[in-house]
């Protein structure tokens, strides 16, 4: 299996499908892997492009480190992966959390190697509620899931898969497969990484971030996520980012990459061609 290792000695497993167009690489949301992405990879890979996802460290087949499990490092692990390949005009796409990692690489590492950047569902600007973001998300929706995590952290995938990740606590139609995929990849991860990225996603501030943005920028999110609210999120992420493209899934959830497949990879895929 592939793995590059960090200057820390961190293995990060990642991905390589499709032949030589232009790279895509798609980076996952907590508690999560690469095989969330793993049915538009193969699509982006069916369309002649490149299709590159990784496992952040502490997730999936990736080391499970006891430090390291904040958004500087997580930056510098997808700079040291996208280096290793030595990618060029490279289409960034982050889901989530990872949507946090993508825009973060931009502004820590540059725009050299990236053409575009794609964010879906994504948690920047900033989700905490703080004496400058009021409104944020109080700092007890956090511990909540940190004491789920900490306590019983299988009952608590199983919940916000069964329940607001996939929208699936609404209409009751998200299929048993898909909700025991998120609870399988959860457990995948390592308990602390998983603790302790959850500061990682709710308590990093991107708004410095989004001025550094210089590439063509997509932002898509759904406007009924439960998980990730589009007011304090994508819509203001749209805003922050010069020129940036918004698409609103009208009463669509958080889990996009699952519950709108073929929508989200036509839209991928149009925005990386054009």
């Amino acid at each position: 299996m592939p793995f590059v290792t960090t200057d820390d000695g961190t293995e990060i497993f990642y991905k390589d499908w499709g032949g030589d167009g232009s790279p895509v690489l798609l980076s996952h949301g907590w508690p999560l892997n690469s095989d969330a992405w793993e049915s538009a990879a193969l699509f982006l890979a069916e369309h002649g492009h490149r299709a590159i996802a990784h496992d952040r460290r502490g997730h999936g087949k990736s080391t499970q480190t006891w430090t390291g499990n904040d958004m500087d490092t997580y930056a510098d692990d997808l700079a040291c992966l996208i280096n290793h390949l030595d990618l060029e005009s490279l289409t960034l796409v982050g889901h989530s959390t990872g949507g946090g990692e993508v825009l973060h690489y931009v502004a820590r590492h540059g725009s050299a190697r990236v053409a575009k950047l794609i964010l879906v569902s994504a948690v920047p600007p900033l989700m905490l509620r703080t004496d400058d973001n009021p409104h944020g998300l109080p700092i007890d929706v956090f511990d909540g899931i940190r004491a789920g995590e900490a306590h019983n952290r299988s009952q608590l995938y199983r919940d916000l898969a069964d329940g607001p990740f996939f929208g699936n606590n609404r209409a009751g139609d998200v299929p048993q497969g898909t909700r025991d995929a998120f609870w399988l990849q959860g457990l995948a991860s390592g308990t602390r990484n998983a603790y302790e990225c959850i500061a990682a996603f709710s308590a990093t501030d991107f708004r410095p971030d989004l001025a550094k943005v210089d590439v063509p920028t997509l932002v898509i999110h759904g406007d009924d996520d439960q998980i990730v609210p589009f007011e304090l999120s994508g819509k203001l992420s749209a805003e922050g980012i010069a020129d940036a493209e918004l698409l609103v899934y009208e009463g669509r959830p958080h889990g996009l990459p699952d519950t709108d497949r073929e929508r989200l990879h036509a839209d991928i895929l149009a925005f990386v061609e054009r």
